[in-house]
């Protein structure tokens, strides 16, 4: 994994690094009449814009894609597609920034208006209860605005069919320039307006992918039911699926963003993620500079066990990633994308038992979430990244790296590195125990539970609270403490409550505890001679049973596959052992540690240094 400085591509700092102006305070005319809008709402005037931006200009490369809407301009039409790319990479602050462009040239254009009223809004990985009041209140007035600017000229301009129904759909999903007492009504009304003007043009993909995506919006991250592999009862996922299993027979959908960004999001947690290779595998190059959708197929590739593809799609997408970087900066929302990317090929790493990998790439990381990002209060910055910052403490655990982790300095400002610190005292007492170091352990441990007190309940790691990832780690510290002392069965018992609350974890790719839990549980089982119990929570880990959710199994993962070879020997089961044999083979060739057991927990494999 190259550092930071060295994934920059040439030439990229050519780029404009603003690509558009914005529209606020600008008052927008044509010169027959004026769109009313209503008092204190923002408004557009084509006479106080400065000369737009050309599209000639050095711009990321985004491929082919194009959706011709109805506008003279052709400058308009570049600006839209660039948006409407950008809409479908989750990369929305860009997106606005292109519509808005697009708007400069073409002041009537009613599809640049319907485009930024979209960008504005809510997402599958930011519903409108993730806005920050400061932020929605913004954001809730200028969408309301650009969509009532779009329902206006659509009216004027002899725009197509399909133009007038996107845009009265979107007028329902913003029924306001205020704050509603639910947004539930908002969401289900435009999600049924969408199904409408689906039933119209199922042939269009972006209708399909946009309805797709205001039915999952409806319940974002909870499409199915992981326990029984059926979809939610909550959710309108078999109307999502019918959607895009439909556009994705399309031969059109090879080429498409949008039908193959929410394929991939829709299948991911289904029983089936392997469904979605196909669609992983052509949406890997399509978008070349749009980081998120280079690491879309890495969802698809970790849940299939091919983590080295993993690696490779994340790799590629921090490169773009890093593009963007140079361009826009560090202080705006994308940074959480790009921090997921990172996130994401070191999981793979630590799968793989790439170490260098993984702490080459937690450095990378770091580099890039700099404090006086994480004191932005809107959006609240640190509630979206500061767990980022935690992950070094687990890779050093997952490769036993205990002196590495006894010498982890702890932050200066332990309220605003929360996680951060109540991470690092976690790994701090596990380290100590690990090494026979109890009574240092039993400090560290109230230390830990101490700093939870400051995680607030807002702070987030990926899709869930930090603290209920926390309270996975609360068990694992007490278990494999009391393990330390002798106290096999209540240790044993807290290593089961932490496989259960890891099992209970929102979805999330990657998964929100970064070393499985049953590595550690099984390993201290097998220590203690438990084979049996030891070889079913590694068969479940891999996959082998179906006595977990697809969503938490890890395929082909070296430390399963090890814990298991070593069981299937003990009790004598040559044959199957020998099957797993070739696979874990493969994986060792991967990793750059010697794997001698699923955890460095477990001394009678991974001798404990004296610190």
């Amino acid at each position: 994994m190259p550092r930071r400085n060295e994934l920059v591509r040439a030439g990229s700092s050519e780029l404009r690094q603003d690509c558009s102006l914005p529209e606020a305070n600008l008052k927008l005319r044509n010169s027959n009449r004026t769109a009313q809008l209503e008092p204190g709402e923002q408004t557009f005037h084509a006479s106080d814009m400065m000369p737009p931006p050309p599209s000639s200009l050095p711009y990321y490369d985004l491929g082919t894609f194009h959706r011709p809407i109805t506008t003279k301009s052709s400058e308009c039409q570049t600006w839209f597609d660039r948006g409407l790319i950008w809409s479908y990479g989750f990369n929305h602050q860009e997106a606005v920034k292109c519509f808005s462009s697009a708007i400069s040239h073409d002041p009537t254009c009613p599809m640049a208006h319907w485009g930024l009223a979209h960008a504005l809004g809510p997402n599958y990985n930011k519903p409108w209860n993730l806005f920050d009041p400061s932020d929605l209140t913004e954001s809730l007035q200028r969408a309301y605005s650009a969509a009532k600017l779009a329902e206006e000229y659509v009216q004027l301009n002899g725009s197509r069919p399909v133009e007038l129904a996107l845009i009265g759909a979107l007028r329902l999903r913003y029924q306001d320039s205020t704050r509603p007492n639910s947004f539930l009504k908002w969401n289900l009304d435009y999600a049924d307006a969408m199904k409408s003007v689906y039933s119209r043009f199922k042939n269009d993909l972006d209708v399909a992918t946009l309805y797709a995506e205001a039915l999952m919006n409806l319940t974002p991250w909870q499409l199915w039911d992981l326990k029984t592999g059926l979809p939610s009862s909550k959710a309108r996922t078999i109307e999502a699926k019918e959607a895009l299993d439909t556009a994705i027979k399309n031969p059109l959908s090879s080429t498409h963003p949008g039908v193959l960004h929410m394929y991939i999001h829709l299948m991911e947690m289904s029983p089936q993620p392997e469904l979605a290779l196909d669609a992983a595998d052509r949406l890997r190059d399509l978008i070349p500079d749009a980081g998120h959708l280079r690491h879309m197929p890495s969802h698809i590739d970790i849940l299939v066990g091919d983590y080295r593809r993993a690696i490779a799609s994340n790799t590629a997408a921090i490169i773009a990633d890093e593009k963007y970087l140079t361009n826009a900066g560090l202080q705006n929302f994308y940074t959480l994308y790009r921090s997921h990317d990172y996130h994401s090929l070191i999981y793979a790493a630590m799968l793989a038992g790439k170490s260098a990998v993984a702490l080459e790439t937690a450095t990378a990381m770091e580099s890039s979430i700099p404090e006086s990002l994480l004191r932005v209060q809107s959006p609240p910055m640190a509630d979206w990244l500061e767990s980022f910052l935690s992950v070094r403490a687990h890779i050093l655990i997952r490769f036993g790296r205990w002196e590495e982790i006894s010498n982890l300095k702890l932050p200066t400002d332990q309220s605003l590195y929360c996680v951060t610190t109540a991470t690092m005292h976690y790994a701090k007492a596990i380290a100590a125990a690990a090494t026979g170091r109890i009574k240092e352990a039993e400090t560290e441990k109230g230390l830990f539970e101490e700093s939870l007190t400051r995680v607030s309940g807002r702070r987030l790691t990926a899709t869930n609270k930090s603290l209920n990832v926390l309270a996975v780690a609360k068990e694992m510290l007490l278990g494999e403490l009391e393990y330390r002392k002798g106290n096999y069965k209540v240790a044993f018992e807290a290593l089961r409550r932490a496989v259960e609350l890891d099992d209970g974890l929102i979805y999330g790719e990657p998964w929100g505890w970064m070393v499985p839990t049953r590595h550690a549980y099984a390993a201290l089982l097998l220590e203690q001679g438990q084979v049996e119990r030891a070889a079913g929570l590694y068969r479940a880990d891999l996959g082998f049973d179906k006595s977990v959710p697809r969503a938490r199994q890890h395929p082909n993962n070296v430390w399963a596959l090890h814990g298991y070879h070593e069981c299937l020997r003990k009790m004598g089961r040559e044959e199957e052992a020998g099957l797993v044999e070739l696979q874990l083979r493969i994986a060792r060739a991967v990793a750059d540690v010697e794997v001698k057991a699923s955890c460095f927990c477990r001394v009678d494999r991974c001798p404990r240094s004296v610190l």
